[in-house]
């Protein structure tokens, strides 16, 4: 009888470790981030702790000075102002960020943007987009520290050596039409990698990232008195994102959020308000730099429903809380931090827009004890 038990509970303790380690085995690496004895732990798979290389400069950087851009090139609008010799320099790296020299001649380097017959020429559409990508790189150095801190980001952060960065989204199914063989499942119910294959909806992003909808789904007070729009599937909708932003980062719930009390500012690590701004952010970057494009990408560069594909968490961060391990690129190009952000350009009538992220920064985060999520 003794025996049975002792077996008994080592079952039972064994479940509980395996419980305990998230269902994923292999070496963990722990950090406490808060007080003991308030569950403040972050747990990381060592395995998904993968390095994140950072280029080096193509050359060199140049000395500051001498004729600019806009004096030596024709059809210079954004980074006119820089010294040619720098202009040069950020050419030169833009290829390797986006379009490194293989594979197709017409297809890579200076020629994935440029007619080499006429470098000033704004023919191929790709260059239409690299220039409004510059001015949003610009826009998030200059306007988003809020959130990018002092590391910054380049064009490299999110493309990766590739022309179109590997984690993008675009609208999913239509809304209340059927697009399966069982019927319509109102956005979810479908196993899908971004919301950690569960049954949450698996387009958290159009609503959070493409639209201006704030997180308000807990309130202070039970049962029907809870914030205006509050509702189980728009509670839904707030898990399906969070899930996400875990997964982007690599990071559990805590690494934001004190799980005594979700709903508490005052509770909460100093990274949620980076992560409140950081969803402003990629709604900014989102609406006025890339939906706007929406009449210059081709048909091949837009998802199902006809938009443009977007970024969310993971196109910058791939996995790690901090994009390249927190490693920060500007200061082999200064020029891409604190410079003057021009207003985005039109890209159909080349007339100058307001600048989207004046309001949109002015944004004051939650205060203290505020309630609701993010």
């Amino acid at each position: 009888m003794i025996r049975v038990a002792t077996i008994t509970h080592g079952l039972v303790a064994g479940g509980l470790v395996l419980a305990l380690a998230g269902c994923e085995f292999g070496p963990k690496h722990i950090e406490q981030t808060g007080y003991r004895g308030t569950g403040q732990d972050q747990i990381t798979a060592k395995k998904r702790l993968v390095p994140q290389p950072v280029p080096t400069p193509p050359y060199a950087l140049p000395a500051d000075g001498g004729p600019t851009a806009a004096q030596t090139y024709q059809n210079v609008k954004v980074a006119g102002a820089l010294s040619a010799e720098r202009f040069n320099h950020l050419m030169a790296s833009m290829n390797e960020w986006v379009a490194p020299k293989t594979g197709d001649p017409n297809k890579v380097g200076c020629n994935y943007c440029h007619n080499p017959e006429n470098m000033a020429s704004d023919e191929k559409y790709t260059k239409v987009v690299a220039r409004r990508m510059l001015q949003m790189t610009l826009n998030i150095n200059t306007n988003w520290s809020s959130h990018v801190k002092g590391t910054g980001v380049t064009c490299y952060t999110c493309h990766r050596g590739y022309a179109v960065p590997r984690n993008v989204w675009a609208r999913a199914d239509a809304p209340g039409k059927s697009t399966r063989l069982m019927g319509n499942k109102h956005g979810q119910n479908t196993p899908a990698a971004q919301v950690g294959y569960a049954s949450l909806p698996y387009d958290p992003f159009s609503r959070y990232l493409g639209e201006n909808n704030n997180i308000r789904v807990q309130g202070k007070t039970p049962l029907r008195t809870a914030p205006k729009g509050a509702s189980i599937a728009r509670t839904e909708h707030t898990y399906a994102l969070m899930t996400h932003m875990s997964s982007a980062l690599n990071v559990n719930c805590t690494y934001c959020h004190n799980s005594a009390l979700w709903s508490s500012w005052s509770q909460s690590r100093p990274q949620r308000v980076q992560a409140w701004y950081g969803i402003r952010m990629v709604r900014n970057v989102n609406e006025a730099y890339i939906s706007s494009l929406t009449s210059v990408f081709p048909a091949n560069r837009k998802g199902p429903h006809g938009d443009v594909y977007k970024v969310n968490c993971t196109t910058c961060h791939q996995g790690l809380n901090k994009p390249l391990g927190g490693v920060s690129m500007l200061p082999d190009y200064p020029y891409l931090r604190n410079a003057k952000v021009v207003p985005a350009v039109n890209p159909v009538t080349e007339a100058p827009e307001p600048q989207a992220a004046a309001t949109t920064t002015a944004a004051v985060a939650p205060a203290a004890g505020a309630s609701g999520g993010n």
